[in-house]
Parts: structure tokens; sequence; C-alpha cells
């Protein structure tokens, strides 16, 4: 069953019919909650600072010991 562009009335009616109502439902409700995090995640993504990179004495040797 395809829940990505259904309303939950509309699937607690397809569902009431199968005896899954609570399923049906809940499924949708987790879904959107899911769609919500990743919206949430991606909006603190792209607030963060963009790198400049590092200054030319950073980065350029390893040391190393034994």
């Amino acid at each position: 069953m395809d829940i990505h562009n259904t309303n939950i009335g509309s699937l607690a009616t397809q569902a009431g019919q199968t005896g899954q109502t609570g399923d049906v439902v809940n499924i949708s409700v987790l879904k959107k909650a899911i769609d919500m995090q990743a919206e949430a995640a991606a909006q603190l993504i792209e607030a963060l600072p963009q790198v400049t990179g590092n200054p030319p004495n950073l980065g350029q040797n390893v040391d190393q010991r034994a």
C-alpha cells in the first residue's frame, strides 16, 4: 500500500475495511515523523558555517614517533 500521497482519513477508511486501521494510521504517523526529522536535519546541516580550509602551515606534515 502506498501511503506517501494519501491522507490519514482515507487510509483509516481503507484499513477499516480490512481490519488494520491502527496499523495503517501508526505507519502514516511514523512516516510523517521521519519526514519531519529529515527536514530538520537538512536545515541544521545548511545552518553550519562553511569551512574555508586550513591555513597554509596546518595539515601539510605528519609527525611520526616510534
